[in-house]
């Protein structure tokens, strides 16, 4: 259990939430993480989660072996992860935290959650052979210090995962800079970094994981089209669930980033149907690069 847990867990007002513009967000470090908690939230992570599982056909891309001992999901969000984690691998205890009291209590015996920050300095009560995080790409100030807390907190010969979104997004051939989707992109790549959490930094982690210590570090690649305008079968079912995922993210992700720039909670609900048929348009030839970065703690 991490001190910051141990102190604050039985604070009940811990367990709120802030409601702003009809959204629910976190009340424990409230205004660190940009996206709502609320149910449409909740339920639009379980369709990310789905997604990964598809592209990567199974939880993790770390050769973690078949007993894995103490694990950790950091900003685990619902916890389905963690959870389908701790179902596939009994020897494991898993441990998922978050700033947001969302998991279902209704676990595995082997998987809890604690409220807790990974921005924090890391003080658990054990050291653990695999450590994930996935599409946090919009959560930290400074990744690397996280990749450094995690790097600490592995036994030697332990694994660390990041699963990640690139964004802005890309297209296929010229970008098309007067649609409403690229708009959007482009000024809450801005307002992002104007709030001092930058998107874009995922091209990096590769680097950052060799810089902080891990050895064989990979990096895989794949992609989601936006919608059904790319060929096959495999393609046209991940389409449809990166579309569903994007649509419902727009609204919160819009109310933070553009709301600080100046924009009213109407004048964003009234832009956004425009980026939204231009997600739908199979004209646009959008996609979502995905990045899975691996390491291993050396064993010395």
């Amino acid at each position: 259990m991490s001190a910051v847990t141990s102190t604050t867990s039985l604070r009940s007002s811990i367990y709120e939430h802030v409601e702003e513009n009809g959204r629910t967000y976190h009340r424990f470090r409230q205004g660190k993480y940009m996206l709502p908690n609320d149910k449409q939230e909740q339920e639009r992570l379980d369709i990310q989660h789905a997604i990964f599982c598809i592209s990567l056909g199974k939880l993790h891309l770390s050769p973690i072996g078949a007993n894995p001992q103490n694990v950790l999901d950091i900003a685990t969000g619902t916890g389905l992860w963690a959870i389908e984690f701790a179902l596939q691998y009994p020897s494991a205890r898993v441990l998922g935290t978050d700033l947001s009291a969302i998991q279902p209590e209704e676990l595995p015996t082997n998987c809890r959650f604690e409220i807790d920050d990974a921005e924090d300095e890391w003080i658990f009560n054990e050291q653990f052979d695999f450590i994930h995080g996935r599409a946090l790409l919009s959560c930290f100030k400074d990744p690397k210090s996280v990749f450094q807390s995690a790097y600490n907190a592995l036994k030697p010969g332990g694994y660390f995962e990041m699963q990640d979104m690139i964004f802005p997004f890309r297209f296929i051939g010229d970008p098309p800079t007067d649609s409403a989707l690229y708009k959007w992109m482009q000024m809450i790549d801005e307002g992002a970094a104007k709030l001092g959490r930058p998107w874009h930094n995922v091209p990096h982690y590769k680097r950052w994981f060799e810089e902080v210590g891990f050895e064989d570090v990979v990096e895989a690649k794949y992609y989601w089209p936006l919608n059904a305008w790319a060929k096959g079968r495999y393609y046209k079912e991940i389409s449809v669930y990166a579309q569903t995922d994007m649509l419902n993210a727009l609204e919160g992700l819009s109310l933070k980033v553009l709301g600080s720039q100046g924009w009213t909670p109407e004048q964003i609900r009234a832009y956004l149907p425009q980026v939204r048929d231009d997600v739908k348009n199979t004209r646009v030839h959008c996609y979502c690069p995905i990045r899975v970065v691996y390491g291993r703690k050396p064993v010395d």
